[in-house]
């Protein structure tokens, strides 16, 4: 028994008649008489009884009717939904954000929301690196991390470049609206990443040549307990422009690090020379338009 079969039933089934069924199903006949007494052959059971001119259905008929509408129903839903994936109408989104990369993310889903309501997404947050990872697995299909990195095996699109800023909580010091290193290399830092990754390196990488040593005092990628340690005074931090337009606390003072050497770029990345569904080309077409806006 197929699909084709249960839709010939169907029919027989709401026409009543062999005759208006098969003009239709736009088939003769006998072949239509013969499909019926091979399904009734195959289920050992009568499906279609005559009453007179019409066709009444056995309660064994009844349930195969019951059960063809909803495979027929499932059949059609699913060449909607693949037709649906296919063209990125619907479907996953499955992106990996560095929290350092982040702004912006925000608009540009409910912008894409907005244009494909029927896409879910799958949202996985961690350090540049790890998110690298994650892409070569095939874990997520997109990845928007912290540039720079060694990245071979990926197509990226460069999204902005931005400067570094000094948080502070202290407000007994007095600076202008921009610092140097040099201003605050004895100050107690909080750096916004962890030893190995890329922040971090940027960071230290300043540092050394501009030929300072800075006093380290913690390392930490959190971004919510890194605010509330700069807040209660434990360190001073050194964060990308993002993480000062996340930050909504008046205790907090920033200053941009006017150094040319400390500025940090983000990017979004696939892999090269794979798949790349609909709704992941999808996203990255809206994304090179908000970014080219």
């Amino acid at each position: 028994m197929d699909i084709r079969k249960l839709r010939y039933f169907i029919t027989i089934v709401e026409e009543r008649k062999i005759s208006a069924a098969a003009e239709k199903l736009h088939i003769s006949q006998p072949p239509l008489s013969q499909h019926l007494k091979a399904m009734e052959d195959e289920l050992g059971t009568q499906l279609i009884e005559r009453n007179g001119k019409l066709l009444e259905v056995t309660e064994a008929g009844k349930a195969l009717y019951k059960y063809a509408l909803q495979m027929t129903q499932l059949l059609e839903e699913a060449k909607i939904e693949v037709r649906e994936v296919g063209n990125g109408v619907s479907g996953q989104l499955t992106l990996g954000i560095n929290t350092f990369s982040a702004f912006g993310l925000r608009e540009l889903l409910h912008e894409f929301q907005n244009k494909y309501p029927k896409v879910t997404y799958k949202i996985h947050q961690n350090e540049s690196s790890h998110l690298c990872q994650l892409v070569r697995d095939r874990i997520v299909e997109l990845a928007i991390i912290r540039l720079p990195l060694e990245l071979q095996d990926f197509s990226v699109i460069h999204l902005h470049s931005e400067p570094f800023y000094y948080m502070t909580s202290n407000i007994k010091q007095t600076f202008n609206r921009e610092i140097t290193l040099a201003d605050i290399q004895n100050d107690p830092l909080i750096l916004p990443s962890t030893e190995g990754l890329g922040v971090h390196y940027m960071i230290l990488e300043a540092f050394s040549k501009a030929q300072l040593r800075p006093r380290i005092v913690a390392e930490c990628s959190d971004i919510s307990l890194l605010l509330d340690l700069v807040t209660s005074g434990f360190g001073a931090a050194i964060v990308p422009e993002t993480v000062i337009k996340q930050c909504k606390n008046d205790n907090i003072h920033c200053f941009k690090i006017n150094d040319t050497e400390l500025a940090a770029s983000a990017g979004l990345i696939w892999m090269k020379n794979h798949y790349l569904s609909k709704t992941a080309q999808n996203f990255i077409d809206l994304l090179t338009e908000y970014k080219n806006s």
